[in-house]
């Protein structure tokens, strides 16, 4: 029997690459410009936690997704590609207030930080559809979320005058959904999963991912503190965030352990959970005063990540059609609606008035409410569009197979 090729992507991904990234180069020619009055302290505080961004995104997340053992070329190559697309948008999309009151778009380190912090958001819902697309998908995924995110944000402040910066946080909850709705509409029935599964040495790439997204957690959920408030604030969630990593990361071997039938670590369980405390401490950061809340909160979030690991996955795909490949509900949904619920009760626990209570309990959930909404809406519009077969969707036989895309020399068919 002949070998069966993967179609080419030639005549869609490099014209789509190239319209894209002149587009780019002309709305920035024509509406963009850097910052002229910068603060050399605020620069320097910026650029310090950029560059950890900057770990986090290309090093993290590119390391995390080359777990699968014929998956890790496109899992961090597809990572960088996506990664640098989204985030020359995410400054567009952002800037559009600037461009509307000042008439240009004007770039620093604070909309770097957030471009970057939009990108991250794609990367997580990326995992959700690992393997199963090609890089076409992958960018205009990129486009679209990131465009409903924006509008998300915009939504909140304009309905409920939610901080523009505040809105962010809740970018793990819009993350997970999107991409479980979008990995939903685009389900294979005959789709074969054999090459879905790690080797010791993905198995160690993937791990370094993790150790390097769990070692600059801190700076990512203290970004947004930086220019507005006060050092005590901005130690007090650095100390939060690793003290719930610690405790999710203590938890989460206990609990592979415990689950496993011989009393050994699953890798799988380990590097998907280890970091969930990060996940869940980020939304109720502003309302923790004591160690022990972002300890419990840690605590807390590896036992939902690791039990939703071990159960939802597999009921996911099997009950609902939805094949999660990164298992972004137990590492990043899950966590993120408790660290959610955490802000409500946490918020509640601290007022005195029983009127104010109810008004944030309403404020809170119509703003989990609008996001949920918003990016349920937008993973159906995105998987509507990406199941066109303009796009030429791998063969299922490919899924998950580098040779589909990557030129390997020694792994040729000769005909």
């Amino acid at each position: 029997m002949a070998p069966q090729y993967a179609p080419s992507l030639r005549s869609r991904l490099a014209p789509l690459l190239l319209f894209l990234q002149i587009g780019f180069i002309v709305i920035y020619y024509f509406y963009v410009e850097i910052e002229n009055n910068v603060n050399g302290i605020t620069f320097r505080n910026l650029y310090s936690v950029f560059q950890d961004l900057n770990v986090m995104v290309f090093l993290g997340f590119g390391f995390f997704s080359t777990f699968l053992v014929r998956y890790g070329f496109s899992g961090s190559g597809f990572n960088l590609l996506v990664a640098v697309m989204a985030t020359q948008w995410a400054l567009i999309l952002n800037g559009i207030e600037s461009w509307y009151y000042r008439g240009k778009i004007w770039i620093d380190m604070k909309s770097l930080v957030i471009a970057e912090m939009c990108t991250s958001l794609v990367l997580i819902s990326i995992g959700a559809v690992q393997g199963k697309t090609n890089p076409v998908h992958l960018v205009l995924m990129a486009l679209l979320e990131v465009f409903g995110f924006v509008l998300n944000g915009w939504l909140l402040q304009t309905l409920l005058k939610v901080r523009p910066l505040n809105s962010i946080m809740l970018l793990h909850i819009f993350a997970a959904f999107f991409g479980l709705v979008l990995t939903r509409v685009l389900h294979r029935s005959e789709t074969e999963y054999e090459k879905e599964k790690l080797n010791r040495k993905t198995g160690l790439f993937s791990m370094l991912g993790t150790v390097f997204l769990w070692m600059f957690w801190p700076s990512f959920n203290s970004i947004l503190l930086l220019e507005h408030h006060s050092p005590e604030r901005r130690l007090r969630a650095v100390c939060s965030t690793y003290l719930a990593l610690a405790v999710s990361a203590v938890a989460s071997f206990a609990l592979s352990v415990l689950s496993s039938h011989k009393g050994k670590v699953n890798p799988t369980h380990f590097l998907s959970c280890l970091f969930a405390g990060g996940v869940a401490v980020g939304v109720p950061m502003p309302v923790i005063h004591h160690p022990w809340e972002a300890m419990t909160i840690g605590l807390t979030a590896a036992v939902v990540s690791t039990i939703g690991f071990r159960y939802f996955k597999n009921h996911m795909l099997f009950a609902f059609d939805c094949h999660d490949t990164c298992s972004i509900l137990s590492t990043h949904g899950l966590p993120g609606l408790l660290g959610w619920l955490a802000h409500l009760l946490l918020q509640i626990k601290h007022c005195d008035d029983h009127t104010t209570a109810t008004r944030f309990a309403v404020f809170h959930i119509s703003a989990l409410f609008i996001t949920l909404s918003t990016s349920l809406i937008m993973g159906i519009l995105t998987g509507l569009v990406l199941k066109w077969d303009i796009w030429r969707p791998p063969q299922d036989k490919k899924c998950f197979d580098d040779q589909a895309y990557w030129k390997f020399e020694h792994l040729a068919v000769c005909k």
